[in-house]
């Protein structure tokens, strides 16, 4: 059973950092924004399998979370937003795929040598799930920095923050209240990137963060 619980736990995070890999992969806001709320449902299946594992029922209240407002709730939002803005539905990238999904391989590589070696004294279900979620992290900061779409960034700090989660129900959890404070908080930011993209779009006619600079330029 313990054989069949790593194997399976293993395969969860696995996939959420492929589902990573997806995201840096997509060039359309639409196909992005479905492979995001896939991203969402992995963690909240991660989360519920560590809850069940774990023998922790407060786990399944983050992955009720996660499945609510990240997989369904979100999702739609950015859905709607895109529509009302009229944004472009190409997402503008700073590099080319190619070199990003190289520096993400790298990255994963980098996550998993560090946390292995890290955490060589610690469980070997939790050493594999931390070392997943810092793979998971680092990749949405490279989707984040790759991407000149406001909108995509806020995938990208949505996707980062997913790995925190995962990092924190293979670490044996955090404490409930902590769990549904962060989510939140993470609604709260939402709601605020939203107005921000509002704005950003009535000021520039574009979502394109880059104009920000150029605005910055001539105000110098």
């Amino acid at each position: 059973m313990h054989g069949l619980a790593f194997d399976i736990s293993h395969s969860l995070a696995g996939g959420l950092v492929l589902v990573s890999f997806m995201m840096l992969y997509q060039d359309r806001l639409t196909s992005l924004l479905n492979v995001f709320a896939l991203h969402a449902l992995m963690l909240s299946a991660a989360v519920a399998w560590q809850a069940l594992i774990q023998n922790a029922p407060h786990l399944y209240v983050t992955a009720a979370i996660a499945l609510l407002f990240k997989a369904i709730i979100i999702p739609v939002a950015l859905r709607r937003i895109v529509y009302k803005l009229g944004i472009h539905r190409d997402i503008e990238t700073v590099v080319g795929i190619g070199p990003t999904m190289l520096a993400g391989m790298g990255l994963v590589a980098l996550s998993l040598a560090l946390m292995l070696r890290v955490t060589a004294d610690a469980d070997a279900l939790a050493r594999e799930d931390l070392a997943f979620a810092l793979s998971v992290v680092l990749l949405g900061l490279l989707f984040m920095v790759t991407r000149r779409n406001a909108v995509s960034q806020v995938v990208g700090f949505m996707s980062l923050e997913n790995g925190l989660i995962l990092a924190a129900a293979g670490a044996k959890g955090m404490p409930l209240v902590v769990e549904i404070s962060v989510a939140f908080s993470v609604l709260i930011a939402f709601i605020v990137i939203g107005i921000v993209l509002f704005r950003i779009r009535e000021r520039f006619d574009s979502v394109d963060v880059s104009q920000l600079d150029v605005s910055r330029g001539e105000r110098t």
